[in-house]
C-alpha cells in the first residue's frame, strides 16, 4: 500500500468514526430521550470497560486463573479499591501498576 493510500484510509476511517460518535451527540440533543434510556446508558462505559479489563485480569496464556497468587487479579482488586476510595484515575493507574510490578517480582510464576 502506498503512503497516500495509507493516509487516505486513516483519514476516511477517522472521519467515519468521528461522524458515527458525533451523530449520537446531535441525536440526543435534538430528540426527547426517555428517562429510563438515559439512566441505562450511564452504565454503558463501565460495562464496556469491564468487558475489556476483566479477561486481562483472570485469563493468562488462554487459561482461567482465579488463584490468590495471580498478580494481575490482585493488582486489579487493589486498583479497584483505590478507584472507589479516591475517585482519581491517575492514582488508580499509578498504584495499580506499582502493585502489579511489586507482586510480579515477589510471587512465583
Amino acid at each position: 500500500m502506498s503512503t497516500f493510500g495509507l493516509w487516505s484510509a486513516i483519514l476516511v476511517i477517522g472521519g467515519a468514526t468521528f461522524a458515527y460518535r458525533f451523530s449520537f451527540i446531535v441525536l440526543f440533543e435534538r430528540l426527547s430521550v426517555p428517562e429510563w434510556l438515559r439512566r441505562g446508558l450511564r452504565f454503558v462505559p463501565i460495562a464496556a470497560l469491564s468487558a475489556i479489563i476483566l479477561p486481562e485480569l483472570v485469563v493468562q496464556a488462554g487459561v482461567l486463573n482465579m488463584s490468590p497468587l495471580n498478580p494481575r487479579l490482585l493488582a486489579g482488586i487493589v486498583a479497584m479499591a483505590v478507584a472507589v476510595k479516591t475517585r482519581n484515575v491517575l492514582a488508580t493507574i499509578i498504584i495499580g501498576m506499582l502493585v502489579l510490578w511489586l507482586l510480579r517480582s515477589v510471587l512465583p510464576g
